[in-house]
């Protein structure tokens, strides 16, 4: 495949929810700055992921994938930073005592800068400018020169997200992951009284990790215990910066995007012959692909062909998204076309995109209960059609926002504007993510436990 891919193809194909740059000569010049950097990511840790994503798609792990919808240059910091990875750690050691499986922990950080949008245009107060499509093309002001696409700016988001990458290293091997210390915080959660239903399980981790401890197993005996591998993805959108960031892996001679561990394909730019799909067919990292409700078998068919011909485990993983209530219209039918074709992929679902919703306050929100729904219907399909539920895909933050309605602590449509903060879809808070974890935990072990009854 990759004797007759060049990074550069993608530009002979057709191109959709891209900028057309006014400057030519200073998108070349950004280009070659960016093709000089060093790569955000490297080949090995791209075929370590690989190799963990092969044991979700064998049904011997979980992928937990969230983070920011667009990450902001605004926005940037270190506490900010901190409290999503904080966050996504919690989530991780619920599923992992319930699912008894490993948690493949990947974020929607370090690259998650470019957006697509539904309109090229938006109107306010009678005026129409370009859409917002993200702090690395554009900037949210409302105002025509802030929606000129500018090539500098792939320059600051290529600054970002080395500091996130080299904050989140720093993270997950110098002991702010230990198990115990984010154990300690899941208990923060369940002292709430609403909380109450997660209690058990966060006492039963509890007894699970003093039992460890008083058999000697502990973060100086089990270096495991002290760090955790933690990845990075974002939309594979920008694909000018994707080609910049483009290097070959020295050990296999193959293509590898160095923009972040995994990449995805979104629902607007799944094409057979676009520009996306030519992109990502031809670099060795995982690549992710969106599943909406259009999806038809013919095109999943072409698309598990041109993304991983050689049929590798770990290499694709299909991403649901179809909205609550409209889970069984959709997924079966995809499901067998899978089975059909006898290809190796990942099931994740992303219960957000599909439930998003305008209040009567006039803010994009995204109903608790519907994120849910759309989870457990994910479940409750993949049981009926003896299929592995392989992972959930989140937009959530470790910021107190108030994004999404409902959860434990119960966000209103009145509440909304208190703390609104996303610079484009909602997302959501600390507490609905954990929560969500717990509900989720509670699939995973009814999935596990009616896999055993099965085997007995």
């Amino acid at each position: 495949m990759a004797s007759t891919w060049n990074k550069s193809d993608w530009r002979g194909k057709p191109r959709i929810q891209m900028p057309d740059y006014t400057d030519p000569a200073a998108l070349a010049q950004v280009e070659a700055q960016l093709a000089t950097f060093p790569p955000l990511v490297f080949a090995g840790e791209v075929r370590t992921l690989k190799s963990e994503l092969a044991k979700v798609a064998r049904g011997e792990a979980f992928l937990l994938q969230g983070g920011d919808c667009a990450e902001s240059f605004q926005q940037f910091s270190a506490d900010a930073i901190r409290d999503t990875f904080k966050v996504m750690l919690q989530m991780a050691m619920v599923l992992t005592f319930a699912a008894k499986v490993p948690v493949v922990k990947v974020g929607r950080m370090a690259g998650q800068f470019a957006k697509p949008r539904s309109a090229a245009t938006e109107t306010v107060s009678g005026v129409e400018l370009p859409s917002y499509r993200g702090d690395i093309i554009n900037d949210i002001a409302f105002t025509p020169e802030a929606r000129i696409p500018d090539p500098q700016r792939m320059l600051q988001a290529y600054t970002q997200a080395a500091g996130t990458l080299n904050l989140l290293r720093a993270f997950s091997t110098g002991g702010y992951a230990d198990m115990n210390k984010v154990h300690a915080w899941t208990l923060g959660f369940t002292e709430h009284e609403e909380a109450e239903r997660y209690r058990d399980m966060a006492n039963r981790i509890a007894d699970a990790l003093d039992f460890m401890k008083a058999a000697g197993v502990n973060a100086d005996t089990a270096h495991t215990l002290h760090t955790v591998d933690f990845y990075t993805s974002h939309e594979s959108l920008l694909l000018e910066y994707e080609e910049a960031l483009c290097r070959i892996d020295s050990t296999s001679g193959l293509p590898v995007a160095g923009s972040g561990h995994l990449i995805w394909i979104g629902d607007r730019t799944r094409q057979p012959d676009g520009a996306h799909v030519e992109f990502c067919r031809g670099v060795q990292n995982p690549i992710g692909l969106k599943c909406g409700p259009t999806t038809t078998a013919e095109d999943l068919k072409v698309l598990m062909e041109k993304l991983n011909p050689k049929n590798e485990a770990g290499r694709l993983t299909l991403i649901a998204r179809f909205g609550a209530g409209s889970v069984g219209e959709h997924l079966p039918r995809l499901i067998r076309t899978v089975r059909e074709e006898g290809a190796n992929v990942v099931w994740s679902c992303d219960p957000m995109h599909g439930n998003t919703i305008k209040s009567a306050t006039g803010y994009k929100t995204r109903p608790f209960d519907s994120v849910l729904r759309e989870v457990r219907e994910f479940f409750a399909i993949h049981k009926a059609e003896g299929t592995h539920p392989g992972g959930v895909h989140f937009e959530m933050t470790g910021a107190d926002v108030t994004e999404c309605t409902g959860g434990v602590r119960d966000v209103t449509e009145d509440d909304l504007s208190s703390r609104y903060h996303t610079a484009c879809d909602p997302r959501l808070n600390a507490s609905q993510s954990l929560e969500l974890a717990f509900l989720v935990a509670e699939e995973l072990t009814a999935a596990r436990e009616a896999m055993a009854v099965n085997a007995g």
